[in-house]
């Protein structure tokens, strides 16, 4: 009785262990992840294409054109900085050097602003310059 019972208790252990992991891991229903070309990203009205890295690093790549840029330090204040240039219905997409920090900042702005839609541009930048795309100079 007493080794049924502790196989019972250990199951249930692992499972509820299970679930924490699968919650703490699953992504979130506001955000969606796109391997966007360059071109998609210029031309598309239905997001503003915030890129996330620091200002040396965009000096060092370039920059998608139209991008805004803004460094992501905490969900607080890049919120604060991103709500103003929002159109209404706009989604936010995140873009960084491989797609790391977006994947981060992501999960953080989503649960700050359940009200957005957040696109993680999969691959970054780094992606998007070897599919060919010529970035820009940051203004």
């Amino acid at each position: 009785m007493f080794r049924r019972s502790f196989l019972v208790a250990a199951a249930l252990s692992v499972l509820a262990g299970g679930w924490t992991y699968v919650r703490a891991h699953s992504k979130p229903e506001n955000i969606r992840i796109h391997a966007a070309t360059g071109a998609e990203l210029v031309n598309d009205q239905g997001t503003l294409l915030v890129d996330i890295r620091r200002p040396d690093e965009w000096t060092q790549t370039g920059v998608v054109e139209g991008a805004l840029l803004i460094t992501f330090e905490d969900a607080e204040s890049f919120l604060k900085a991103v709500r103003p240039h929002l159109k209404t219905g706009q989604s936010v997409s995140l873009i960084c050097r491989s797609g790391n920090r977006t994947s981060r900042a992501a999960r953080q702005l989503a649960a700050a602003a359940p009200d957005l839609e957040f696109i993680d541009i999969g691959g970054g930048m780094l992606r998007v310059m070897r599919e060919g795309y010529r970035p820009v100079r940051p203004e």
